[in-house]
């Protein structure tokens, strides 16, 4: 059987930032016309259900987004880590498709579905939240559900391309462009440091920390060091870069209700006080 593809083009950082910038200014439009497929087919797909912009956490309640630069990078499980070493009451709230959930398996308890569109679980005293249903962009992501209790960290596993995200209409590119610190995760690889820094890049002005999936930085592999560029050195040199430990058994099994590694949430720890003490903000970026 012969597989048919859709060649798309590639996109430039320069096209993002200025459809980000449209987007801030209200300049968009919802597209309102369903694709077809190949072969002349057209899609009898429900039209995708938009959500609002707006959307604001509670009194109190500190947003943190964790967003991967690639596949397989571990933002879920930084996300998980971030909220576990927090303390106090915090939540992971899992943006991605029920198709692409990284949370299905990672809950001790579960606590049933919550304002129709969100499953609810718990870990210990971490929140837990993923969607119950299938997305096909961004701008479908429901808001996030009211929280039950007292929620001091809501960290956003946000789970979409930056590029789309930025751009959506909806809440979640809201919540990004308006929160105090970003994480961002990749890989000790050449590439993944070259996805940073267009992520970087793209991210202009906005508080950022990098998250390394990988070994210890002296066994990095030769060419990774250097792979990035001005925005990934002056992030290492303000130390918002924080290298996380590659878990054989994590890669294999993924979150299961099991303790996450001492490595791990340590690793995450020093993450989270660097975040919480960015020496960036209040100063040009």
């Amino acid at each position: 059987m012969t597989q048919v593809g859709i060649d798309r083009p590639a996109v430039s950082v320069e096209e993002l930032r200025r459809a980000w910038a449209a987007v801030q200014a209200g300049d968009f439009r919802a597209n309102t016309t369903r694709a077809h497929m190949p072969g002349g087919i057209r899609s009898q797909a429900p039209a995708p259900r938009a959500i609002s912009s707006t959307w604001r956490p509670g009194a109190g309640e500190t947003v943190l987004p964790v967003l991967g630069c690639g596949g397989a990078t571990g933002a879920t499980t930084v996300a998980v880590a971030l909220a576990t070493v927090a303390g106090g009451n915090a939540r992971v709230v899992e943006c991605a498709s029920v198709t692409s959930s990284g949370l299905a398996a990672a809950s001790t308890a579960e606590m049933g579905t919550y304002e129709s569109a969100w499953s609810r679980g718990t870990r210990d005293q971490v929140l837990l939240e993923r969607v119950t249903e299938v997305l096909t962009t961004a701008d479908e992501i429901p808001h996030p559900t009211t929280p039950d209790r007292q929620i001091d960290l809501t960290v956003l596993d946000v789970g979409w391309e930056l590029g789309q995200v930025l751009t959506t209409p909806g809440w979640i590119g809201e919540a990004i462009r308006n929160a105090d610190h970003l994480v961002l995760t990749t890989t000790a690889t050449v590439p993944g440091v070259r996805r940073l820094e267009g992520a970087l890049d793209l991210l202009q002005g906005s508080h950022a920390s990098a998250a390394v999936l990988g070994p210890r930085r002296k066994k990095w592999p030769k060419g990774v060091e250097h792979a990035g560029g001005q925005a990934t050195g002056d992030l290492d040199r303000h130390g918002l870069l924080t290298e996380i430990p590659d878990d054989p058994v994590l890669a294999v099994n993924g979150l299961t209700g099991s303790a996450l590694p001492k490595p791990l949430l340590a690793a995450a720890h020093q993450l989270l006080q660097r975040v919480q003490q960015d020496p960036t903000k209040g100063t040009p970026q």
